[in-house]
């Protein structure tokens, strides 16, 4: 896996969900300034509720651009062999599967393919994220979801 591949192809689903953001708050802001909102009585809301979705609309892309903001500044990040935010790591549990995972600094939950080969990033906040911090290859982690507990160990770091 190479990581340079991994970040480019990041940039461009963070670019993705940023142009969907933005096609998304123009649509709810026209929808809101349209003559057909206007109120017609005093318990017509759709004007008012386009409005708040416009609004949740604009903090998204804002959130979105914060978000690339982020990523830019640890994209280039040296790699010291200890998993920290902007480290590639490989995990695999008892069965042999391979899970490929990014640490990001947001946009947790985002994936990426590359390949066949399926890339989500994480977030120092996620539970399995904080988990990772500080660890190495052939250290193991474990997560309980639910009633079941997966371990994994650190296959890669890149």
């Amino acid at each position: 896996m190479n990581k340079a591949h991994v970040t480019e192809h990041l940039r461009f689903a963070l670019e993705e969900q940023l142009n969907t953001a933005k096609i998304a708050a123009k649509t709810a802001h026209d929808t809101a300034t349209h003559e057909e909102s206007i109120a017609e009585t005093q318990y017509d809301t759709l004007g008012l509720e386009a409005a708040y979705l416009a609004q949740g609309h604009a903090d998204r892309v804002n959130e979105c651009y914060k978000e690339i903001q982020l990523f830019e500044a640890i994209y280039n990040d040296a790699v010291t062999g200890t998993i920290a935010v902007s480290s590639l790591v490989c995990l695999e549990d008892d069965a042999g599967t391979q899970k490929w995972f990014y640490l990001g600094p947001a946009a947790g939950g985002l994936t990426v393919d590359i390949k066949g080969t399926t890339i989500q990033v994480l977030t120092s906040g996620a539970p399995l994220g904080q988990q990772l911090l500080g660890k190495q290859v052939d250290d193991e982690v474990s997560l309980t979801l639910g009633d079941v507990k997966h371990s994994y160990d650190v296959v890669k770091v890149l």
